[in-house]
């Protein structure tokens, strides 16, 4: 992990002009923010710049406007939400260069706000293009990056700018890069991954790294049962990659030569129907009855997923184990969740957890907020996970 600045590098920024980019994409309902978690995330460095006196000016994506003008992605609605989280007026320019942001940008006052429009408006901000990085860069004295979220894509306000400018990591990305680096970079051993989902197709990458780097893998999901079925097991109806048996055949050999135990159920509650309440059993993993799909992992995986946790130092997790949005068949996550939570409560477990999923079963099982540190960053995280640089976090390198 490259060696970067961050707001404690920065002094005497009064009356400076910050750009910070920011990670504003976020669900909005009928015209309103329905999930402010990403704004509250960013509120800390927003708060401490307003705070110095410095002039603090917003860049952020929304959607997938194709790199032109679309009311339908404006973050102007967006704006008021970050004026409520941070209880401070939070002004808006309709362009992220050029005069009108220009001109805004000459209105400010030390310590006030401004969010810029929508940066991927301009076709050259997912093309990473100088002349628009340059435009952006002509809006700020400094330059501050808090969008971990963003950190994997190379685009001009997460890359090209951070080259430009004097270039700091914002509170929450210092607090991600800092978690991540107890995860995976330098972590305390023994180090547990679990690793649930669907599909194995989507996390090949991942795993093929993380048997390489942690101690144990526990895999869960539907993604166990294409290692179970390329073992040899039987498993019914359950989703199941059998085209990838050969994939999976080839990581549980890259686990074996790197001495990473590989996990997988020894029990499984079956049903023969997909939806909350069906009738349901737990068999063991060789007796899935042919009619039946496993939708949750049994007692006894639990108990071994959690004695794998009692051993561990760490704990990196991404995914669910089962199908947790509906019920019965998210009491293996909720389970090892809780077992995580208050390891982590004792200070005998460093927990780092991310991706979507993720998130929402933590929060499912109430825990989210006991695990060291959850990310909410998605694609990042997952890039982060499968070992692969992020452009966004090597551009603050110090030593570029």
């Amino acid at each position: 992990m490259p060696d970067f600045k961050t707001l404690d590098d920065l002094n005497d920024i009064a009356g400076k002009r910050v750009l910070v980019r920011v990670d504003l994409n976020v669900p909005v309902k009928e015209g309103k923010v329905s999930d402010t978690t990403r704004i509250e995330r960013i509120a800390p460095t927003l708060q401490e710049l307003s705070g110095k006196g410095a002039k603090v000016i917003l860049m952020a994506h929304f959607g997938r406007p194709k790199g032109k003008p679309d009311p339908a992605a404006s973050l102007e609605p967006i704006a008021y939400a970050v004026e409520s989280v941070l209880d401070h007026r939070v002004h808006f320019a309709r362009d992220c260069i050029g005069n009108a942001a220009e001109d805004a940008i000459n209105e400010m006052a030390g310590g006030d706000i401004l969010l810029l429009e929508n940066t991927r408006f301009h076709e050259g901000e997912e093309k990473n293009d100088p002349d628009f990085a340059k435009a952006l860069a002509e809006n700020g004295d400094i330059y501050v990056n808090d969008a971990f979220s963003a950190a994997h894509r190379a685009h001009a306000s997460t890359e090209g700018i951070a080259h430009l400018l004097p270039a700091y990591a914002g509170r929450t990305m210092q607090a991600e890069l800092e978690a991540l680096e107890k995860g995976l970079g330098d972590p305390a051993r023994p180090v547990l991954a679990i690793v649930g989902g669907a599909k194995v197709s989507t996390k090949i990458d991942l795993l093929m790294n993380l048997v390489k780097k942690v101690d144990a893998l526990v895999i869960g999901g539907g993604m166990a049962n294409t290692f179970l079925a390329a073992r040899g097991t039987e498993v019914g109806k359950s989703l199941c990659e059998h085209d990838l048996a050969q994939t999976a055949k080839q990581i549980m050999i890259e686990a074996a030569e790197s001495g990473c135990a590989l996990v997988l159920p020894v029990d499984g509650v079956v049903a023969r129907e997909f939806k909350a309440g069906a009738d349901n059993e737990t068999v063991a993993i060789e007796s899935v009855p042919s009619d039946a799909m496993i939708l949750d992992v049994g007692p006894k995986s639990i108990e071994k997923v959690n004695e794998w946790l009692d051993r561990a130092d760490t704990v990196v997790w991404n995914g669910p184990l089962g199908a947790f949005e509906i019920e019965p068949f998210d009491a293996a996550t909720v389970a090892a969740a809780k077992h995580a939570a208050h390891r982590t409560s004792e200070g005998l477990l460093v927990s780092v957890a991310g991706g979507g999923d993720t998130v929402a079963a933590l929060n499912h099982a109430g825990v989210a907020e006991e695990f060291s540190y959850v990310s909410t960053a998605g694609g990042a995280f997952l890039e982060w996970m499968e070992g692969k640089k992020l452009p966004g976090v090597e551009a603050l390198s110090k030593s570029r």
